[in-house]
């Protein structure tokens, strides 16, 4: 085994958890778990930390706000304090109104049902990124984060390794070629990958640890 494949290794045992893993989003191809993905996506792609954008999804969750309807038809103060109850205040006002904004549309154009925007991309994860953008609140980094995450869910997608996860690469001194990654990671799932990746970029340590454990 070589350099690349230990560090490769070392990073998806310790760091390969998927960030809708860690929000309780147990992620299938239906519509409740890929609509609760898209608002962690939302939620991520603010600057903020990432351990509050989770606590946040999870406390939109308890308070049932995880179906475009029950998001539509909730008020704006208790997206706002189920927001605040995760720790997310400096985006709260703003992203409760995304948050009932984009569920009024996902409702209207594709039946709150991201399947459907799915199927309309066919098979083109260009213009997938275009429409999911087409989601107040979602811009590019929204969209890359949902797709690291649901290429899980939909393999056709996969291998989505957006520039944030290559970042993580470089920071590790692993090609930043996402065949060649991929190549290196074996039989590991590429969302998995994706995420112990994007989370070298984030945090320095993570790729010291990484680096050190390799060695």
């Amino acid at each position: 085994m070589d350099r690349d494949e230990r560090v490769v290794r070392e990073l998806v045992s310790e760091y390969g958890r998927t960030y809708a893993e860690e929000a309780g989003i147990r992620l299938k191809d239906t519509p409740q778990p890929l609509y609760r993905l898209l608002v962690l996506s939302l939620l991520l792609s603010a600057r903020i930390r990432a351990s509050v954008a989770v606590a946040a999804a999870r406390a939109l969750h308890e308070d049932h706000l995880d179906s475009p309807r029950r998001m539509a038809e909730a008020d704006w103060q208790q997206r706002v304090d189920a927001l605040g109850r995760g720790g997310y205040r400096r985006y709260d006002e703003r992203t409760a109104t995304q948050l009932g904004d984009g569920a009024e549309l996902l409702a209207e154009r594709w039946g709150g049902d991201l399947r459907r925007l799915h199927r309309e991309a066919d098979g083109d994860t260009g213009e997938l990124k275009r429409l999911l953008q087409q989601e107040p609140g979602i811009g590019p980094a929204g969209a890359d984060i949902f797709l690291r995450e649901a290429q899980r869910v939909w393999p056709d997608v996969a291998p989505y390794l957006d520039g944030k996860a290559l970042s993580g690469a470089g920071r590790l001194g692993l090609p930043k070629d996402p065949a060649k990654l991929t190549e290196l990671a074996g039989d590991t799932e590429p969302a998995v990958l994706a995420a112990a990746l994007v989370r070298a970029a984030l945090d320095k340590q993570v790729a010291e640890d990484c680096l050190r454990r390799a060695a």
